[in-house]
C-alpha cells in the first residue's frame, strides 16, 4: 500500500519536472524565436535598402533627363510652329504647371498664344436649369452671327456641343480657309462676354485675335463619375468641334491623373474623338509639353491625329529622340593601304 506521504512527494515531484521542462523548452523557444525574427528583419533591411538605392537612381535618372530636355527643348522646337497662332482652352481642375508648359513650349517653336479660355464647372452642369439658360445663349448667338447649329451627338450635351461650335467659330480659324466658320473679331468679342456672364467660361489674353491651333488641357485628376461623368462627356462632344474648327488640335493631361481609370484622357483616347485631335497624358513634363507641340506641327504637316505618352499611348513622342551619333570608322594606316594596293 502506498503511503500518502510518498504519493504527494510523487505528485509534486511530477508537477516539478513538469514546470521545470516548461520553463527550460520556452527559454529555448524564445531564443530560436528571436534569432528567426532577427534574420528576417536584417533580410527586410536588406531589401530595403537595396530598393531605396535603386530608387535613387532611378530619380537621379529623371531628374538628369529632365534637365537635358528643359535645356535642349528650344534646340528641339525652334521653329516648328513658326508664325503660328495657338490658344489654350482648360478644363475646370487643369492643372497650372501644364497650363504654363504648353504656353512656354508654343512660345518655344516660335507660336504666338492668343489667349486662354478657361471652362467653368457650369459648363459642365447637364442638369434642366443649366441647359436651358445655355440653350437660350446658343441659340441668340447663332441667329445674330447666321450660324446653323450642330444637332449634338447627344441630347445629354448637346447644349455643351452647341456651345463649344460657337466658341470655337469666335477663337479658331482653319489656315485658308477664309474664316468660313468664324465670327467677325467684335462679335467674337459679345460672344465670349455672353458665355463668361453666364458663368461658363472666363478669358484672359486676347482669343478672339483667332488661331489655327488649339490646346485643351483636361483635369488633372478623374471626375467622380469616371468615364460616364458628365464632366468626360461633355468633353467627348466639345473636343471634336475645337478640332474641327482648327487646322489642329491636341489634347494634354498629367501624368497622374491620365494614368487612372476614367481619366479625360482616357476617355478621349478610346472614344471617336481620337480620330479628330492628338492626346498626350504627360504634359506635365518637358517631355510631355514638347510632344504636345510636335503632335500639332505633325498634323500641320499633314499627320493624323495619334496618341503620346506614357499611360497607354501609340508612342512616347511624335518624333524619337536624336539618336547617338555613330563612331567613326578609323582611316586605314599608309602602310595598310599600300599592303591592300599591293
Amino acid at each position: 500500500m502506498i503511503d500518502f506521504r510518498y504519493h504527494l512527494v510523487s505528485i509534486v515531484a511530477v508537477f516539478l519536472a513538469l514546470a521545470i521542462g516548461i520553463v527550460l523548452g520556452s527559454t529555448e523557444l524564445q531564443g530560436h524565436t528571436l534569432d528567426v525574427l532577427q534574420s528576417t528583419s536584417d533580410s527586410l533591411r536588406s531589401q530595403l535598402n537595396a530598393t531605396s538605392n535603386e530608387r535613387d537612381t532611378y530619380q537621379a535618372q529623371a531628374g538628369a533627363a529632365q534637365q537635358f530636355l528643359q535645356t535642349a527643348e528650344p534646340a528641339l522646337l525652334s521653329g516648328r510652329l513658326s508664325g503660328q497662332r495657338v490658344v489654350l482652352i482648360t478644363e475646370p481642375g487643369a492643372e497650372s504647371g501644364v497650363v504654363s508648359g504648353v504656353r512656354r513650349a508654343a512660345g518655344a517653336a516660335g507660336a504666338t498664344v492668343t489667349g486662354q479660355v478657361s471652362l467653368q464647372p457650369k459648363f459642365n452642369d447637364i442638369s434642366g436649369a443649366t441647359q436651358s439658360s445655355l440653350g437660350t445663349i446658343n441659340t441668340s448667338i447663332a441667329g445674330d452671327n447666321g450660324i446653323t447649329l450642330t444637332q449634338g451627338s447627344s441630347p445629354q450635351t448637346a447644349y455643351q456641343q452647341q456651345a463649344a461650335q460657337l466658341i470655337a467659330a469666335a477663337i479658331l480659324k482653319k489656315s485658308g480657309n477664309g474664316g468660313k466658320r468664324a465670327v467677325s473679331a467684335a462679335s467674337a468679342q459679345t460672344l465670349l462676354s455672353a458665355y463668361s456672364q453666364g458663368g461658363y467660361l472666363s478669358v484672359s489674353g486676347s482669343p478672339a485675335d483667332r488661331a489655327a491651333l488649339a490646346i485643351v488641357v483636361t483635369p488633372a485628376s478623374p471626375p467622380p463619375g469616371g468615364q460616364n461623368d458628365p464632366a468626360n462627356q461633355v468633353l467627348l462632344a466639345a473636343v471634336p468641334e475645337f478640332a474641327a474648327a482648327s487646322a489642329a488640335t491636341v489634347a494634354v493631361g498629367s501624368t497622374a491623373g491620365s494614368a487612372q481609370e476614367g481619366s479625360s484622357i482616357a476617355v478621349l483616347r478610346a472614344g471617336s474623338t481620337a480620330a479628330h485631335a492628338s492626346t498626350v497624358d504627360n504634359a506635365d513634363s518637358t517631355l510631355g509639353q514638347i510632344s504636345a507641340v510636335q503632335a500639332l506641327a505633325a498634323q500641320l504637316a499633314g499627320g493624323k491625329p495619334n496618341s503620346y505618352g506614357v499611360s497607354g499611348a501609340s508612342a512616347v513622342s511624335p518624333e524619337p529622340m536624336p539618336s547617338p551619333i555613330p563612331t567613326a570608322t578609323a582611316s586605314p594606316r599608309p602602310d595598310q593601304t599600300g599592303k591592300a594596293n599591293r
